[in-house]
């Protein structure tokens, strides 16, 4: 047998489960999933945040308003009207992107929403090729030498980036690059339309901060996952046929070692939404985690139940690009399912 018969089962499994119809029914039934799924969550959103103690009404009009005058923006604000029918109005303005009125400035949500998409959507990209340009290289080569001193060496330093809070590594870049070196704006940010150059500027350390943790996170990962790769028969045999490790794991181990990892992706992504609340406090970025916590703070539920959604509907659309990642991988999986 060729070195290259190694993956012939592979191959003829896909063949054998890669029938149009077979993945178009694969397809449909994630795509129902996912509606399924984020029909439990806007649910799930609207319930917690609506049997909270507090009326938004008397957030707005303050301590010394009369239960009348309460009341009566209670009504003006339909926040009267039975549960199910605020929820039906809310799912109904989701669907067709009318996302309401502020409770608390009266303006259209979308696009306070979308000034801090500008923002935050940017930062996480950016924070997701950080951890990415950080993790691949680093997993791999930590695995490849997991036996010698640099592999160690290598092991060691992720684990330092995991122990490291990203808001610690935010202050520590403020202090060296923006106040010592002078080099990036320590907080703030630089409209897109009034400055492209600026924009970038305000990210970078932010950006930064955000992706080195997480790239250190899903470099460990990617270490096991090749290591566990290296050690399997096929790949000893692939060896033994003469190929060397690095040749080896790229025609052979790379596509089952990315299967683990993707599991890990899906979840570091959402990490890294969660995360960017946090750098946007530290440099003070107008994003979509400040907007969170001040529309949290006003009591201002239409919006904070906007975001959640927004943020949950994005973690499911992604994990549900992993599923079907994994079965463009390895179609062996979609047959299991």
């Amino acid at each position: 047998m060729q070195v290259g018969d190694l993956s012939a089962p592979s191959v003829a499994v896909r063949r054998q489960s890669g029938q149009p119809h077979e993945l178009r029914r694969f397809l449909l039934r994630r795509i129902l999933t996912l509606i399924v799924t984020l029909w439990l969550a806007s649910m799930l959103v609207f319930v917690v945040l609506n049997i909270l103690p507090g009326k938004p009404a008397q957030v707005i009009l303050g301590t010394q308003a009369t239960p009348s005058s309460v009341a009566a923006l209670t009504a003006k604000l339909g926040l009267n009207r039975p549960l199910v029918d605020q929820y039906l109005h809310w799912i109904h303005g989701l669907i067709t992107f009318n996302l309401g009125n502020s409770y608390i400035s009266a303006q259209p949500i979308a696009p306070v929403i979308g000034a801090a998409l500008a923002v935050t959507g940017p930062l996480v990209l950016a924070g997701l090729l950080v951890g990415l340009v950080i993790a691949i290289p680093l997993g791999i080569t930590s695995a490849l030498k997991h036996t010698r001193r640099s592999g160690i060496i290598l092991s060691g330093l992720a684990q330092i980036g995991i122990a490291v809070p990203n808001f610690v590594l935010g202050i520590l870049f403020i202090i060296v690059f923006a106040v010592d070196l002078k080099v990036l704006p320590a907080s703030g940010f630089t409209t897109w339309s009034t400055s492209v150059t600026g924009a970038l500027e305000s990210l970078v350390l932010p950006a930064i901060a955000l992706g080195l943790v997480e790239g250190a996170i899903l470099a460990r990962y990617i270490r096991a996952s090749v290591i566990e790769v290296l050690r399997a028969d096929y790949l000893r045999t692939a060896r033994a046929k003469g190929l060397r490790p690095n040749q080896a794991l790229v025609r052979h181990g790379l596509r089952n070692a990315s299967i683990p990892v993707l599991t890990v992706f899906g979840l570091e992504l959402s990490g890294l939404i969660i995360g960017a609340v946090v750098i946007e406090a530290v440099f003070t970025l107008p994003g979509l985690g400040s907007l969170l916590l001040s529309s949290v703070a006003n009591r201002d539920l239409i919006t904070v139940q906007d975001i959640v959604m927004l943020v949950a509907s994005t973690v499911l659309v992604v994990n549900t690009v992993v599923d079907i990642l994994y079965r463009v991988i390895d179609p062996r999986m979609g047959l299991r399912s």
